[in-house]
């Protein structure tokens, strides 16, 4: 069922609607591909540098500690052994990459999908159009704060990459910028506002012609 989405200037005023269908992008929400698809871009981003010594790389003498046998204490080798203090770890954690991927399709759909959620929970906004001159922080701190979301985690999405956006929003703790290629599950549920342009809307819709899910 198709819904009208309110659309709005620079100043906050109402400026008209936009069609659009949630079923046209994604014709059902399947939960656990978005939590597989959000798992898989959280593996993504983990740095996996853990690293921990092992009785090799500890410092230490390699020498018997006492004789094997007739001291009453149990047999001992090295003092870099992981089963005394200042020895090396039994298993050593090593630098290790977390990183997987889904099938191509799968994580198409899992994008659509996330935009449709976003849209059957009216958590999505769409401004007519978002244009700087040059960089300016405060000025797009005004135009949040006009749209009535200054205080919402946002993630600001343009049909095309936009410098002076890009620059204007980075110092903004509660805001990011992607480009409609940019889009996936995890930052388009990840903030609590999606705001979109028209254009960037069009590209949304463009892209999800054709598509199966």
């Amino acid at each position: 069922m198709a819904k009208k989405l309110k659309v709005y200037d620079s100043d906050g005023k109402e400026v008209g609607t936009y069609s659009i269908d949630p079923d046209a992008l994604a014709p059902r929400i399947n939960k656990q591909l978005l939590h597989d698809a959000v798992v898989m871009y959280q593996a993504n981003q983990r740095l996996g540098a853990a690293k921990t010594k092992t009785r090799a790389e500890v410092a230490g003498s390699t020498r018997k500690m006492y004789r094997q046998k007739g001291t009453g204490n149990a047999r001992a080798g090295s003092r870099r052994s992981g089963l005394r203090r200042g020895g090396g770890h039994i298993f050593a954690k090593r630098p290790r990459d977390f990183g997987y991927r889904l099938p191509s399709k799968a994580i198409k759909a899992a994008t659509r999908m996330a935009i449709a959620s976003k849209i059957i929970d009216e958590q999505i906004m769409v401004i007519e159009d978002l244009q700087l001159d040059k960089p300016a922080t405060g000025e797009m701190v005004t135009i949040l704060q006009a749209l009535g979301i200054g205080d919402s985690s946002t993630l600001l999405s343009t049909a095309e990459y936009d410098r002076n956006i890009y620059l204007s929003s980075r110092n903004l703790t509660s805001v990011n910028v992607a480009p409609v290629a940019e889009l996936n599950a995890l930052n388009v549920l990840a903030p609590r506002v999606l705001l979109v342009t028209r254009a960037a809307l069009d590209a949304i819709c463009e892209r999800g012609k054709g598509q199966e899910e």
